[in-house]
């Protein structure tokens, strides 16, 4: 959190500020998500915060603020991400490029557990991309248990 003056500027407001993304771009990009995170799938519908714009690879890490670098992700997923671009599958015993929404298939890394409430990685990628970014921690589990209840969950492809 940042003061300026009388108003106080949140961290994903300073981000979005520093990017140089319009915001065509950040509508494109939003259309081309289906308005949901590129990791968890989650809805921004069904979730209590903004949808953010992430980098795939993180600017610290030479990546630029071009549409083939940005997708949809949300805050969960985002911090967990951090700079990360590579994960450690245990299967394999090796590092792995993470999951990339904008390049790959989805269901062709991931899966939903048969009670449909966690994410199962088919692939290196997958476990890798599950693992780092935390996409089975205690609270999205849960949200996506009520998800079910309401008639939300799993998103349709």
């Amino acid at each position: 959190m940042l003061k300026s003056g009388n108003f106080y500027y949140t961290n994903q407001q300073i981000k979005e500020n520093s990017m140089n993304i319009t915001s065509k771009l950040k509508h494109t990009i939003q259309e081309a998500a289906g308005n949901r995170c590129g990791y968890c799938l989650s809805h921004q519908r069904y979730t209590m915060s903004k949808l953010e714009i992430e980098h795939i690879f993180p600017k610290s890490n030479g990546g630029t603020d071009t549409e083939e670098n940005l997708w949809l992700s949300c805050g969960l997923c985002n911090r967990y991400k951090g700079t990360k671009t590579t994960g450690f599958d245990d299967e394999t015993q090796n590092f792995v490029p993470l999951y990339n929404p904008r390049q790959q298939v989805w269901t062709e890394h991931f899966t939903w557990s048969s009670d449909e409430t966690e994410i199962i990685g088919l692939t290196a990628i997958g476990r890798a991309t599950v693992k780092a970014l935390k996409l089975n921690n205690e609270i999205a589990v849960e949200v996506r248990r009520n998800w079910i209840i309401a008639g939300w969950h799993p998103p349709k492809f």
